[in-house]
């Protein structure tokens, strides 16, 4: 019989929508209706009619799940809106305290809640232009994860096109990618008949999975994903009322959704939920570390509000940490980035909730003292999802007549400097500072860091190799290292240290917050980092500073304040810093909101949105730059918008913008407007 063109697109298209059908019933409503060999038969036929017929092959048919060419590295993707990090809770009072705290911040009596499984995955989002999925990246920091979209494609759960008439011209999907507890098993069976290493619970094996430079490794796994919310958007249907509409909206767009989602009101009703879903734990197909209690109503979140890295509107609940017994065989010492020394304990190796675990921490002298911990112990080790597994007691039944005493040691283990506990503190610091190895690699780690000085290509490996070889001592030695001192390390060609320097000349350009943060200066972060800078506009009234005005800085109380009256009273510090300005490290200053109050700030309170590439400055710069003059920068246009800056070839939001009638911005009207 002879097939036309049209006849065999006619034939291709009924067998996707056959195959995405059974895809949906098999990974959402767990109903398969055709049996693996039936179903293996359709996409075998598939497969021969697009070998036979290349140019019909459509990116969003089901063959496409299979996996493409090795990658090298992922790329970067920055979230246009954070993908934030929840507070967490382990006990009733701290979701009697968070359900109290939401009631004074909403001014009623009863809340309303959507409440939901928290998955023991990887935090994911799918980017869909006009129905079709473009690219899809990892949680990472929050602000920037990575392009694993070849990956996220062989996932079967994940719809490549969505079931829409009208699509929209883009939707952004948040979600959870894990492996089924069944498929976990099958992997771990399958490795162990090869002689291959085995996972130790189905999340390492999800991350494993997923982060595969080789996708048709990814595809061989059968890895599961779950939709639990929305990022940035541009479709009308998308709901503006609840948390829980959101859900369903996904569910009708061929997601999976958890079917232990619900909506409760009120303290006890989130308790009662908490407790029926920990009976549950060991017969769901999927590993869950708590509950997520989310306030249901949108309009109420946005009032709510953010903190730091944290809606203030949810919260995941844990599930109490996991213990197993074992002997204590030693304590270490670990020397932290900012000099702290840590009892360590070494263990007899033993599995808590599904990992291997040989060290735990001990705290400080204080806990073991309490706690009264001896070498030769056997004691009960307790870990919690990712949190790091500590020694919560001993067992003194089983305690041999030759455990020794730990005394926390005089000096530091790894420099030999004296170390000294403040009366304020709770731990030992080496008085070591930049000299100390163990402090130096991590300070310069840290100021090379993304989040910091933006260092590419200055790892960990090559931050060894400098700080052994005695060519960097601090960071201000950055700034003079030669061609010649890089090519001569270990796996370090001409090419590679050209690539290093021109990186390290490249960051000479930063924000006053980026130099702050980068400093290191104990109990100060990014946040804290970015007030510092809004507040004082320049680093030497920062530094000239005295207790009294660090006071008056929002979030800064009196711990942290002493933390950085401390860190610039250190001469050595100063030096440091003095070493970086005469190397060419520069930043814009201003007057800061000491001479400059918010109510005179053109930018502070105003909310932007930056759209299109910019010509002499990245996006993330102009972000900062907006926010350390008390702007805020959104990812999605509202009537709540009051700027939006449009640079070459903007997306939707320009168009949403001209639509609303908002005022928009060049590059150089934004640059009038922050000076």
């Amino acid at each position: 019989m002879n097939y036309t063109i049209e006849t065999v697109q006619q034939q291709l298209e009924m067998l996707r929508q056959q195959i995405e059908q059974h895809n949906y019933q098999y990974y959402v409503l767990d109903d398969p209706t055709v049996s693996d060999a039936e179903y293996d038969q359709l996409f075998s036929r598939l497969q021969q009619i697009e070998r036979d017929y290349p140019e019909l092959v459509t990116p969003d048919s089901p063959t496409r799940r299979v996996g493409a060419a090795p990658l090298k590295v992922f790329s970067q993707v920055t979230h246009d809106t954070p993908m934030l990090s929840l507070n967490n809770a382990f006990e009733e009072v701290a979701v009697k305290a968070f359900d109290r705290r939401i009631r004074e911040g909403l001014a009623v009596d009863q809340v309303e809640y959507a409440v939901e499984p928290k998955f023991d995955g990887l935090a994911v989002s799918l980017r869909y232009e006009k129905g079709m999925f473009k690219t899809g990246a990892t949680r990472g920091d929050g602000y920037t994860g990575e392009d694993i979209t070849l990956n996220l494609r062989t996932i079967k759960a994940i719809p490549l096109a969505l079931p829409v008439s009208k699509v929209p011209g883009l939707l952004e999907v948040r979600g959870e990618v894990l492996m089924l507890k069944a498929d976990f098993i099958r992997l771990n069976q399958q490795h162990l008949e090869k002689g291959e290493k085995i996972f130790a619970n189905p999340r390492n094996a999800a991350a494993g999975s997923l982060r595969q430079l080789d996708s048709a490794i990814t595809a061989a796994r059968r890895l599961m994903f779950f939709a639990y919310g929305i990022g940035p958007n541009e479709d009308t249907r998308v709901p503006q009322s609840t948390h829980s509409d959101i859900v369903q909206f996904l569910g009708s767009l061929h997601f999976p959704v958890a079917r232990e989602c619900a909506v409760v009101t009120g303290c006890d009703a989130l308790l009662a939920y908490y407790r029926k879903i920990a009976a549950q734990r060991e017969y769901l197909s999927y590993d869950i570390d708590g509950v997520v209690y989310k306030v249901n109503s949108l309009s109420q979140q946005s009032k709510l509000g953010f903190v730091a890295r944290a809606p203030r509107f949810a919260l995941a609940h844990k599930f109490p940490a996991q213990e197993a017994t074992t002997r204590l065989l030693g304590i270490d010492i670990q020397v932290g980035r900012t000099g702290a020394l840590t009892p360590v304990a070494r263990l007899e190796p033993v599995i808590v909730g599904g990992v291997t675990v040989t060290n735990a921490t001990l705290h400080n002298a204080d806990e073991v003292k309490r706690k009264d911990v001896r070498i030769g112990d056997t004691v009960i080790v307790r870990r919690a999802g990712d949190v790091i597994p500590e020694i919560v007691s001993v067992v003194p039944a089983q305690r041999p007549e030759n455990t020794q005493a730990f005394v926390m040691p005089q000096h530091c283990p790894v420099c030999g400097a004296k170390a000294v506990r403040l009366e304020s503190e709770a731990v030992s610091r080496c008085t070591g500072g930049l000299f100390c190895p163990a402090q130096r690699k991590q300070a310069i780690l840290h100021f090379a860091s993304r989040r910091a000085m933006d260092i590419e290509g200055l790892g960990e490996k090559l931050v060894n190799q400098l700080v052994d070889k005695a060519v960097v001592r601090n960071p201000a030695d950055l700034y003079q290292l030669g061609i010649l001192a890089l090519a001569n390390l270990e796996r370090m060609a001409e090419k590679s240290a050209g690539n290093i320097l021109a990186a390290i000349e490249k960051s000479k350009q930063t924000t006053l917050t980026r130099f702050i943060y980068a400093l290191g200066i104990r109990n100060v972060g990014e946040a804290t980092a970015k007030d510092l800078a809004r507040y004082f506009g320049s680093l030497s009234r920062l530094i000239d500073t005295d207790m009294e005005t660090l006071l008056q800085v929002p979030d800064v109380g009196p711990v942290v304040a002493q933390s950085i009256l401390n860190f610039f009273a250190e001469a050595h510090n100063r030096e440091v810093i003095e070493r970086l300005r005469a190397s060419g490290v520069c930043w814009e200053e201003n007057d800061g909101s000491i001479n400059n109050p918010p109510g005179d700030n053109v930018i502070s309170g105003k909310t932007f949105v930056l759209t299109g590439a910019l010509l002499n400055m990245t996006r993330e710069e102009a972000k900062e730059k907006i926010e350390t003059q008390g702007g805020k920068v959104t990812g999605s246009v509202s009537k709540k918008t009051d700027y939006v800056v449009v640079g070459e070839d903007p997306g939707g939001k320009y168009e949403k913008a001209v639509n609303l009638g908002i005022t928009l911005l060049d590059e150089a009207d934004l640059r009038k407007l922050l000076q």
